[in-house]
């Protein structure tokens, strides 16, 4: 019986020919948009981030990299040199050498792998130093003194990515030896996971500054999401091109950490927690305290899209067939950001949100949207919308988030993207482009992560898709 319902609802063969060229035109001409949307891209990648970046803030003469630039692209600050800063910088000329092809950002990343390996390099204690000055000397501050797990893990992302273009064993070298130094004074043998704060000597830190004006403040006793999902980046990175069973066993505990006890049940990150893994919340709190606390307790959206987008890569790595323990955390993760941090009207995510203990619904407490967090949401909509496509959500997301992109972050006049969107921030056009946390990683890598995925030839996409099968 219901082989005669079937074929009761086939079209003649002729109007059976007329689907297969409706269908077969449409999979053209949406080819075909995808395409010019890369197209786009390719060139925003090009003019607004590498060209408007490179040479200029190369440091010609202390090495490394300048740090700060106004609104136009002009010099403009202490020039202080971040491991973070520094490391973004070798990474984004890595990936960009091999992604266009063009020597030119060869050099440049071995420009700032020399400036690593002889100026912020602890030659006596080991690991990376946090921050130095111009001339990669001592900078006077308390943050001379302090080592760091997040920064160390942009040092080990950074190498990885230097030697699978370059092929220096130097670089390759380095980077094992930082994993070793993390390993061997920031990681917890008890409860896993890493601390991220250290003292020079990688005793773990956990004092408080007074001052919240510190470029990088110490804590309490605890572990915080920031540092792990960027630990699993970097070792993501450093698994590809150096398979060591110890790097396998921690990138198989920083993923399950974050997957399984970081991430709450709805979907959102905790941003920070007890050497235990307890959450630290201050929801039951009053007011007063949660207002004071707000940079330890609160839902961030761009950490949400991006550690989707991380955990998936860690996956990958890893070669886990069936994984869909991972596939069903990481899209839980983007559905919250786009069911609560998203604006609808103009698109764009909103930098956080927060679960007041009175309401069932999450309240946005930041409405900007920063530059950093459009890029990870617009890498992760485009993996979701080739993941799932059934669900048109994902694609249309991502669509909308490039035309916001367009319209409110990128600077067409001078280069670069704005800090943050000019429909919430209109003030941003004329404040810096460039400074220690404000560097071009995130956006670099998204347009190179989207523009792959438009022409199908994102390695992601195409491991996950051949599993669903």
């Amino acid at each position: 019986m219901y082989k005669n319902i079937m074929l009761s609802c086939l079209p003649s063969l002729g109007l059976q020919f007329l689907l297969l060229a409706v269908l077969a035109g449409n999979a053209f001409a949406a080819d075909r948009e995808e395409l010019q949307i890369a197209s786009e891209m390719q060139e925003a990648l090009l003019s607004n981030i590498l060209d408007a970046w490179y040479p200029l803030s190369i440091d010609t003469i202390n090495g490394g990299f300048l740090s700060d630039f106004s609104y136009d692209w002009k010099p403009d600050g202490p020039q202080n040199k971040m491991i973070v800063t520094q490391t973004r910088h070798v990474w984004t000329t890595s990936a960009s050498a091999l992604f266009p092809g063009d020597d030119r950002f060869q050099k440049i990343a071995a420009h700032g792998f020399r400036f690593l390996q002889e100026k912020m390099w602890d030659d006596q204690y080991g690991g990376f130093y946090w921050l130095r000055n111009r001339k990669g000397e001592r900078t006077n501050s308390e943050s001379d003194e302090i080592k760091s797990a997040y920064g160390n893990a942009f040092a080990v992302y950074s190498l990885a990515a230097y030697y699978a273009l370059s092929r220096d064993t130097t670089a390759l070298e380095r980077a094992r030896e930082t994993f070793a130094w993390l390993d061997r004074h920031s990681h917890d043998p008890l409860y896993g996971g890493y601390f991220d704060l250290m003292a020079k000597d990688g005793t773990w830190l956990f004092k408080r500054l007074a001052d919240r004006s510190e470029s990088y403040r110490t804590r309490a006793p605890w572990k915080d999401q920031n540092s792990s999902i960027h630990l699993l980046e970097a070792f993501t990175e450093l698994y590809k091109v150096w398979p060591d069973s110890l790097l396998c066993q921690r990138l198989l505990e920083m993923l399950g950490l974050i997957r399984d006890t970081i991430t709450t049940e709805k979907g959102y990150l905790t941003l920070f927690l007890q050497r235990d893994w307890t959450p630290v919340s201050f929801r039951d709190s009053s007011d007063a305290v949660r207002k004071a606390n707000v940079y330890y307790d609160h839902v961030s959206f761009g950490h949400d899209v991006e550690t989707a987008y991380l955990m998936l890569e860690a996956s990958h790595a890893l070669g886990l067939e069936h994984d869909a323990k991972t596939m069903t955390v990481a899209k839980r993760m983007v559905d919250h950001a786009l069911a609560n941090g998203w604006d609808v009207e103009n698109g764009g995510f909103y930098d956080a949100g927060y679960y007041f203990p009175d309401s069932t619904h999450i309240s946005i407490i930041d409405e900007k949207k920063t530059w950093w967090v459009q890029a990870e949401g617009l890498n992760a909509l485009l993996l979701m919308a080739k993941l799932y496509p059934a669900e048109s959500k994902y694609y249309d997301a991502f669509e909308k988030q490039w035309d916001y992109i367009k319209k409110y972050l990128i600077d067409y006049e001078h280069g670069g993207w704005y800090r943050e969107g000019l429909d919430k921030s209109p003030h941003v056009k004329t404040e810096a482009k460039a400074s220690v946390w404000k560097i071009n990683y995130h956006n670099a890598r998204a347009l190179m992560n989207c523009i792959k995925m438009l022409k199908s030839e994102h390695e992601l996409t195409r491991f996950y898709k051949d599993r669903r099968r």
